[in-house]
């Protein structure tokens, strides 16, 4: 196999938490392993709500914290969200500086928008509901510019090269069809989500998990991978991914209605505001009532509504479907996971050369829940934090290294994991169902061998059996009610007790 010797680090995946890394690290060489060209294939310029950050005269980093950690169900770390609020000013500067153009008022100032449990307006939009891809294409500018970063399209991760004693020295990549090994002073995976392992999710097809998987097999801690957090407006027009609806909107006041034009959510007008999970189990509930679910934004938008929601509106408008005279189908579906690559503040994991960021990571401001328009703050915050941590590495280099490969995953193998995955992990969960589905996974392995997207979607399963009780996005209908005791999931390769079948 051919070995190329990087110097410096290592980030796999190029979405915008391994893009901010990558400008972070910068003073040295920075090579970057995307599976798809930039700006395609990750879940980041799909991002509609925009990025939260205290800015106004009433709000502040502590106020943008406490609703963080009241969303995460009693699983988030209050110090990490501080840290990641006190990040949103900066944060907003940094990008403004590259040339994202926030939406503003006349006089300049940012235009803040409401989401749901959010005490405060504090979402920074752009064109309304195009944050993600402005933001994006404003950092691959940035990256493109700077001679010392090296991007390699159509690099897949097939796993991590380890030496004598555990620490990670580089990876094995598919490339252009053709395996390679890169050694690095560091690795840090920015591999993105698990949307891709069930039917219905919000987030592109590719996104399956592979970085955790590769970690856990490199012996890192996995924290809390039952909560996967379903999006309560994934648009219901039977595409693949599922478009999004974004919270935005009910921000400005749609509703949520059911077929009869009955309110899903109540007759309060911040009721449709509630915490994503709450919203969630009620759309998916009246979907599988025959109810239906809808999202009403007739009177909220009505004719504004492609200035003011393009891409919602686009999305639409191609489906047959005005939104301006017509509500919206919407159903519950995969969106984010909060569960990851345990990290400590500066994206380091448990196994030494090993970053995480983004959503493959767990930084520990997510918790049970993740609070809206978070995700995009904790991308470009924690990513320019593990960037700079990664810069500084040093290591000679290593006599011998070795790897673990897994096999590649047939496409109908994916579409039965998919499968399996939304019947019994999905928004409702329960005992039985989930014993099958780990039981499914697990005669999939020993049958076609452990292919990491297997790994990744077992990770989940176990961890969604053993949590009995209900919280934040984890819902046990045989276990209705949230214990007195928050507590984590911890799973590691090397702890018998936590051994996940993978061999």
């Amino acid at each position: 196999m051919r070995r190329i010797n990087h110097p410096g680090p290592l980030i796999i995946g190029a979405g915008l938490a391994g893009l901010s890394a990558a400008l972070a690290a910068a003073s040295v060489p920075v090579l970057i392993a995307s599976a798809e060209p930039l700006m395609e294939g990750g879940s980041s310029p799909w991002a509609q709500g925009g990025l939260a950050a205290a800015l106004s005269g009433d709000d502040s980093a502590a106020l943008h914290a406490a609703d963080t950690v009241a969303a995460g169900a009693g699983l988030v770390d209050a110090a990490a969200a501080l840290d990641l609020a006190d990040d949103g000013p900066a944060v907003i500067d940094w990008l403004a500086s590259l040339g994202v153009p926030f939406d503003r008022d006349a006089d300049g100032s940012l235009r803040l928008g409401l989401e749901a449990a959010h005490s405060r307006a504090r979402i920074a939009r752009v064109g309304g509901d195009g944050a993600g891809r402005a933001i994006l294409s404003a950092v691959t500018t940035a990256v493109r510019a700077r001679p010392g970063i090296t991007v390699w399209d159509e690099a897949c991760l097939l796993g991590l090269m380890q030496d004598a004693t555990g620490r990670v020295r580089g990876a094995v990549l598919s490339r252009g069809g053709s395996p390679v090994e890169v050694t690095a002073s560091s690795v840090i995976l920015a591999t993105g989500g698990i949307g891709g392992l069930f039917q219905r999710a919000t987030t592109p097809r590719g996104l399956l998990g592979e970085g955790l998987a590769a970690a856990w097999l490199a012996g890192a801690d996995i924290v809390d991978p039952e909560f996967v957090q379903f999006h309560p407006t994934a648009i219901d027009l039977d595409l693949d991914p599922m478009p999004l609806a974004t919270e935005a909107l009910r921000g400005d006041g749609a509703r949520l209605v059911d077929g009869q034009g009955g309110f899903l959510c109540g007759p309060d007008a911040h009721a449709d505001l509630a915490p994503r999970d709450v919203v969630a189990r009620t759309v998916h509930c009246a979907v599988e009532q025959g109810r239906g679910a809808f999202l009403d934004a007739r009177t909220a938008v009505g004719v504004d509504f492609p200035e003011r929601f393009p891409a919602v509106f686009a999305t639409c408008i191609s489906a047959g479907l005005d939104p301006r005279d017509q509500p919206i189908p919407v159903a519950a579906a995969a969106h984010y996971h909060m569960g990851g690559i345990a990290t400590d503040a500066r994206g380091r994991t448990t196994v030494p050369g090993l970053y995480a960021v983004g959503e493959c990571a767990s930084t520990g401001v997510h918790g049970a829940n993740r609070l809206a328009s978070n995700s995009l703050l904790e991308a470009v915050g924690y990513g320019r934090r593990a960037g700079m941590a990664a810069a500084t590495e040093r290591i000679e280099p290593a006599s011998s290294l070795i790897h673990e490969v897994p096999p590649r995953l047939a496409s109908e193998l994916l579409a039965a994991i998919r499968s399996a995955m939304s019947r019994h992990a999905g928004v409702v969960r329960e005992g039985q169902g989930l014993a099958a589905l780990v039981d499914t996974l697990d005669r999939m392995t020993e049958a076609h061998g452990p292919a990491l997207p297997l790994i990744a979607a077992r990770l989940i399963a176990t961890a969604a059996l053993e949590r009995r009780e209900s919280r934040g996005a984890h819902f046990r209908s045989d276990y209705p009610q949230a214990s007195n005791s928050p507590t984590h999931t911890r799973l590691n390769r090397l702890d018998p007790a936590a051994r996940i079948a993978a061999e």
